[in-house]
């Protein structure tokens, strides 16, 4: 960081100009998203349902085509698909695009494939109990279920 004053190059932590103790400037930090901007739970739920007739009805096909064997996709297909979608230029399911959103890092970066396997996966602790992990997104500030939470992802309206 320099000083306004002087010019002297100072330590990023600096408070104070090490050359003339001119009192440097912090950064604000960023101010929070607005309430709006992040996905409501209705409208969640609403693209789960589409992404759950898109993967069921591929998987449906498969299992036909390949005269059971492709039983084993009821289990990597909705991880690849949502794992894949999720960390892509889309950043979100056909269900969630369709609805206008997307998941991002708590930052709002694009998440990768490995966070994507990761909020899917922590999907299977939101069931237990009820669905209280799915529920949650509609009490919580940021509208987080428990699974974005664990990933630390955020759904938003784009």
């Amino acid at each position: 960081m320099f000083c306004p004053k002087c010019g002297q190059q100072n330590d990023d932590r600096a408070l104070y100009c090490q050359s003339c103790g001119t009192t440097l400037l912090v950064k604000p930090a960023a101010a929070p998203l607005p309430a709006e901007v992040y996905a409501g739970f209705w409208k969640r739920f609403a693209a789960l349902i589409i992404d759950a007739l898109i993967v069921s009805a591929a998987t449906g096909i498969l299992t036909a085509i390949t005269f059971g064997a492709g039983a084993i996709a009821v289990f990597f297909g909705p991880w690849i698909y949502e794992s894949w979608m999720l960390s892509s230029e889309w950043q979100a399911t056909v269900g969630k695009r369709v609805l206008g959103m997307v998941v991002t890092g708590l930052d709002g970066s694009r998440i990768s494939f490995a966070r994507a396997t990761g909020r899917h996966f922590a999907k299977y602790i939101s069931t237990l109990i009820l669905f209280i992990g799915f529920i949650m997104a509609a009490f919580t500030a940021k509208k987080q279920a428990l699974h974005d939470m664990i990933a630390e992802t955020l759904v938003v309206n784009r």
